[in-house]
C-alpha cells in the first residue's frame, strides 16, 4: 500500500498538466474556429433556445471568438472560474444535440470535450475566497487518492466517448459511412462502418475490465486514426482539432497509470 502523502512526481504532474491543457485549449479553439466561419450545423442548435437562422448567423463568430479566447488563455494560464465554464459550456453545447432532435450518443461522443476541462478543474488548487477562483491555478501534488478519483472520471470520459462515437457508427451515422467508404474494403460501407463501431465499443469495454497504459495508448491511436479520417474524407482540419478531447483523455489516463506505477517501484525517488 502506498501511503497518499508519498504519491508525488513533478514530472508526472507537469506532463498530465500540459495534456489537459492542450486537450482543452484545443477542444475550444476547434470548436470556436467552426463558430468563426458560421456552421450551418450549428443553426438547429441555437433554435433549441428560440434563436432563429438569421440572429443564429450573427451570433456564432461572437461565440467562437470566446471559445478561441477561451482556449487560449486555459492553455497559458488557466483559472478555476474558466474551467468550471468550460466544463459546463461543453456539457451544454454537447447536451444541445439529443436536444435538437440527435441521437443521445451525441452527447457521449464529445465526452473528452466536458471530462478534460473537469479533471484538470480537480487538479487544480482553489482557495477558499471567490477571489482564488479568478486568479492563475496551481496544480495540486499527486496523491493516491487524486490520482485514483482522476483515473475514475478520466475511464468515464474515455469509456463514453468510444461507446458513443461506436454507437453512431452501429446506426450507422453518413458521416461515418463517408469515412467507412476511405478504406476502400471489398464489402458495403455500412457494414465497414458497423465493424469499425463495434471495435470502438470493444476497446470501451477492454479499458474497463483491464485498464492499463497499453491499453490507453491503443485507444488514444485509434481516436487519432479515426478522427483524421475527418480530413481525408474533405472536412475542415477543425474537426480534428475540435476533438482534442478524445486524444487527451486516454492519454492523461494512461500517464496516472504511469505515475502509480514508478511510485509503486520507486522509480524517480
Amino acid at each position: 500500500m502506498i501511503p497518499s502523502s508519498a504519491v508525488n512526481s513533478g514530472t508526472g504532474d507537469r506532463a498530465l498538466e500540459w495534456t489537459l491543457r492542450a486537450g482543452a485549449a484545443l477542444c475550444f479553439i476547434g470548436h470556436g474556429a467552426f463558430g468563426v466561419i458560421t456552421k450551418q450545423a450549428w443553426v438547429p442548435y441555437f433554435a433549441v433556445v428560440g434563436i432563429g437562422h438569421d440572429a443564429a448567423y450573427h451570433w456564432m463568430p461572437v461565440i467562437g471568438t470566446l471559445d478561441i479566447l477561451f482556449g487560449i488563455l486555459t492553455f497559458v494560464q488557466p483559472r478555476a472560474a474558466l474551467l468550471v465554464w468550460m466544463t459546463a459550456w461543453a456539457l451544454w453545447t454537447a447536451s444541445l444535440r439529443p436536444l435538437a432532435g440527435e441521437p443521445f450518443w451525441e452527447a457521449l461522443e464529445r465526452a473528452g470535450n466536458y471530462g478534460v476541462p473537469f479533471v484538470l478543474l480537480l487538479l487544480s488548487e482553489t482557495g477558499s475566497g471567490w477571489r482564488t477562483w479568478f486568479a492563475p491555478v496551481r496544480t495540486r501534488m499527486l496523491s493516491l487518492t487524486l490520482i485514483r478519483r482522476l483515473q475514475i472520471v478520466l475511464t468515464a470520459a474515455t469509456v463514453l466517448l468510444l461507446i458513443g462515437h461506436g454507437a453512431l457508427a452501429l446506426l450507422p451515422k453518413p458521416a461515418l459511412v463517408s469515412h467507412a467508404a476511405l478504406f476502400g474494403l471489398p464489402m458495403d460501407t455500412e457494414s465497414v462502418a458497423r465493424i469499425l463501431g463495434s471495435i470502438e465499443i470493444g476497446l470501451a469495454a477492454l479499458l474497463i475490465l483491464r485498464p492499463a497504459i497499453t491499453v490507453c495508448l491503443i485507444i488514444l491511436a485509434w481516436k487519432l486514426g479515426t478522427e483524421s479520417l475527418f480530413i481525408f474524407a474533405g472536412s475542415p482540419v477543425w474537426e480534428v482539432v475540435e476533438r482534442a478531447g478524445s486524444y487527451a483523455a486516454p492519454l492523461a489516463l494512461a500517464i496516472t497509470y504511469s505515475t502509480r506505477f514508478r511510485h509503486a517501484h520507486g522509480i524517480g525517488k
